[in-house]
């Protein structure tokens, strides 16, 4: 019975591990989405996040909150590099987001060969988890909510804040009426263009937070090519979760368990 309950436990941490990057960069393209930018960059801002938070990391002597800020910073950059294209110069969203990933994809294979100039790959610290006291020791519940990192928790606030948000306040009402309707919103006074610039770049931040995650929680390291498609399988989320925050990470999640199920066998 305990190897049976362990198993579960091991299998569902697994799910929530390989779900988390999904789960950030679904919420950043929900963002963008709901504004009316389709943000098809996702797989190139998850990727940058992962190299740049690795770099960072690197060359500060292991600092990985200085990794993670530098990430959130750069994906926040490509963020307003994605709306100046289709916002500004009004270049089509699915030409700029492909642009985009396969420019960082060739950027990030030959920057991390002159930063990790090394035959062996470079092993990176790690974000440490968190335990919190009595709860971190309920059977099952316990290790996969309340012993994790903070990038976790972190996820676990934006889902409920950014349900809130979106759909119960002024800002959410401005954002999704700029999405759906972009000429009224513009006739009743709403800037759409300052709008969608600062939701493109909140959806960079939350995309690199995820490739951030990747290496610095999940693998612990940084390769080529690292991201291996998920953000275009965050993009699957969102639309599977009808671009709602709580369906959207939930459709992560399943993903995740999907992807963790081969892994999690006792027999493999």
């Amino acid at each position: 019975m305990s190897n049976t309950l362990d198993f579960f436990s091991d299998y569902l941490t697994a799910s929530v591990r390989l779900s988390m990057p999904l789960a950030f960069a679904a919420l950043g393209g929900l963002w963008s989405e709901r504004s009316g930018v389709l943000n098809i960059a996702l797989e190139g801002m998850l990727l940058t996040g992962a190299f740049v938070s690795a770099a960072a990391t690197f060359y500060t002597g292991g600092n990985v909150w200085l990794g993670i800020l530098a990430a959130i910073a750069v994906g926040g950059v490509l963020g307003l590099l994605h709306a100046f294209l289709c916002v500004s110069l009004r270049v089509n969203q699915l030409v700029s987001g492909l642009a985009i990933n396969l420019s960082v994809a060739g950027l990030t294979a030959f920057m991390s060969r002159i930063v990790f100039n090394s035959e062996t790959t470079q092993k990176l610290p790690g974000v440490p988890a968190i335990a919190l006291p009595g709860l971190s020791q309920i059977p099952i519940l316990g290790s996969l909510l309340f012993n994790q990192d903070p990038l976790v928790y972190l996820l676990l606030l934006l889902v409920p804040l950014s349900t809130y948000i979106l759909f119960r306040t002024s800002i959410g009402l401005t954002l999704r009426a700029v999405g759906e309707y972009p000429r009224a919103a513009d006739t009743a006074g709403i800037q759409v263009a300052r709008v969608r610039y600062l939701s493109v770049l909140l959806s960079g931040m939350l995309a690199a937070l995820g490739g951030a995650y990747l290496v610095l929680v999940h693998v612990k390291f940084f390769t080529e090519d690292v991201s291996a498609g998920k953000g275009f399988i965050a993009l699957a989320a969102l639309i599977f979760g009808r671009w709602h925050p709580v369906s959207t990470v939930l459709a992560c999640l399943l993903f995740g368990a999907t992807e963790a199920a081969p892994t999690s066998h006792p027999g493999i």
